[in-house]
């Protein structure tokens, strides 16, 4: 019995793994449409950062970035999709897909949503911001975040897991502060353009149990690239 759950948490972690390269894979060649030189494309140039800290194999990278460069095979067509809606318990969320099918995702995100509420265009994305958001860690005890945020340009900053700072910016300021957080003693461990709660919603912990189950099935949806929810810590 023992090994036989082993094996299945084994095979469980591998298609989790499995599910979040073809997601970063897809991000990176729609990146690549603007070029495949990650030094003239800030897309491309965090989209393959994130996946080489994902441990991605370097050959699928580059197979990927020629793929939506048009470098080999006819490319590949992704359209981006947004919807905004409300996971159960009126908690405000916002998910975005790439798709190269727009009918099969229309269907399976009008299912995914049978548990909360899909709604329209601007439903719930006035109560939320679009920035960029980095997370960096400090690599020294002398390393200072506000001083850091304040040379690299960052609009805000806050407390993030582990010791690390969240460092909060415009939307086209990302790539410039994320080259420069490094200089002032701050690894950078993710960076995404994103949305965040202006009012996230605060639950006890059997309803927010259900709402990260119904936000666990929306991500594992093979169209879904980000999950946006307006929950609270």
């Amino acid at each position: 019995m023992g090994a036989q759950w082993k094996a299945k948490n084994r095979e469980a972690a591998a298609n989790a793994k499995g599910r979040i390269f073809t997601k970063l894979a897809r991000e990176i060649m729609v990146a690549a449409r603007a070029g495949a030189d990650p030094d003239m494309n800030p897309r491309l140039r965090l989209a393959v950062e994130q996946a080489k800290k994902a441990s991605m194999p370097r050959d699928t990278v580059e197979r990927a970035v020629k793929k939506g460069a048009g470098l080999v095979d006819a490319g590949v067509s992704y359209e981006k999709l947004t919807y905004e809606g409300f996971a159960p318990h009126r908690v405000p969320v916002i998910v975005e897909c790439l798709t190269d099918n727009v009918n099969r995702t229309v269907t399976n995100i009008r299912i995914l949503f049978r548990k909360g509420q899909l709604g329209t265009s601007g439903s719930v994305s006035w109560d939320f911001d679009y920035l960029g958001m980095i997370e960096a860690a400090p690599e020294s005890a002398k390393a200072d975040a506000e001083l850091a945020a304040i040379e690299a340009g960052a609009r805000d900053l806050e407390p993030a897991e582990n010791g690390a700072t969240l460092f909060l910016t415009d939307p086209s300021d990302l790539d410039a502060v994320s080259r420069s957080l490094p200089k002032y003693g701050f690894a950078v461990q993710s960076a995404q353009l994103g949305y965040r709660p202006k009012n996230p919603v605060t639950l006890g912990d059997a309803e927010r149990a259900e709402v990260e189950a119904f936000l666990e099935a929306v991500d594992a949806d093979d169209d879904v690239q980000k999950v946006f929810p307006g929950l609270a810590g």
